[in-house]
């Protein structure tokens, strides 16, 4: 499967510049990916998918892409409410006032913040392999941190983890995709090279930091925020993770999702954190049964 027949766009967010891919003639899907990767990520799912839905595969502000917008010391631009506001005006540029989601890893926190902050426009929401980021957080301890070193680099002050990065990012980027227990044997050559290139692009790597010195700062603040007003999510949330990943080894996910989401359910599938490329026919099994529930 692949993007064929898909359509490549740029979509003025207000300022920031959305790239991806659309394709399909049904009920609007908007595609989220995570770090350290791009649209790609959907590659093995996006044929299928386009015949049951109008998908709308975006590169996240920062990634990809997509625009690299400058920060400032709160990384504001780079706020998780920043990046949904992105996705939003993307789906109303293309005439959707209400989707349906499907976001992984970092695309799953703008997500979660979308359906926060634009609950009219979620009509049904799934995540995968992710907890809310307070909950991360607050878990976090030797074994946490080791696992997800990148986490706290990623947050020190600028430019000593970009530095760091760009020496070798190929190196970095094949850390990351390649310490689960399946190794590189998911990736598809031409996504790794995509993932590669797209992450050595000129400001990639300061915005990737940007968006997690974001998640360890101002994105903490609206989730407290949403907590102290008892604010959760209101739409039906369905939320996959790996088994083998740290989701699946640390987390009771449906528990932490229940504290911020009104109707969650889920599962654990066989298979690492990068669901769409580990476990595709399965993720597409999923995605038809939930985002279809309502279907006439």
């Amino acid at each position: 499967m692949s993007f064929k027949d898909y359509e490549p766009f740029r979509v003025d967010a207000g300022g920031v510049e959305i790239a991806g891919m659309k394709g399909g003639d049904r009920p609007p899907l908007l595609l989220l990916h995570g770090h350290p990767q791009t649209h790609e990520i959907w590659h093995k799912c996006a044929g299928e998918l386009a015949k049951h839905f109008t998908v709308i595969a975006t590169d996240l502000r920062g990634y990809g892409a997509s625009g690299k917008p400058e920060s400032d010391t709160h990384h504001t631009p780079y706020s998780k409410r920043a990046m949904a506001g992105d996705q939003v005006a993307v789906m109303r540029h293309f005439g959707f006032e209400q989707f349906l989601v499907c976001a992984h890893d970092r695309g799953a926190r703008v997500a979660h913040r979308m359906a926060m902050d634009f609950p009219d426009a979620v009509d049904r929401l799934m995540l995968l392999d992710i907890a809310p980021t307070l909950a991360m957080y607050d878990a976090t301890d030797r074994e946490f941190a080791t696992a997800n070193f990148h986490w706290f680099m990623l947050i020190q002050p600028s430019p000593l983890p970009e530095l760091l990065i760009g020496g070798n990012p190929d190196a970095y980027i094949d850390r990351l995709l390649g310490s689960g227990q399946a190794g590189f044997a998911p990736f598809a050559p031409h996504a790794l090279r995509a993932y590669r290139d797209a992450f050595a692009a000129p400001g990639a790597i300061f915005a990737t930091c940007e968006d997690y010195r974001a998640s360890a700062g101002i994105d903490l603040e609206h989730e407290r925020a949403d907590l102290e007003r008892g604010m959760k999510i209101a739409c039906p949330l369905r939320v996959l993770w790996g088994e083998q990943g740290v989701i699946g080894r640390r987390f009771d996910a449906l528990d932490e999702w229940r504290r911020v989401a009104r109707d969650v359910s889920g599962r654990a599938l066989p298979c690492g954190h990068y669901i769409p490329e580990e476990q595709p026919d399965m993720l597409l099994a999923e995605m038809l049964a939930f985002f279809e529930a309502d279907a006439p």
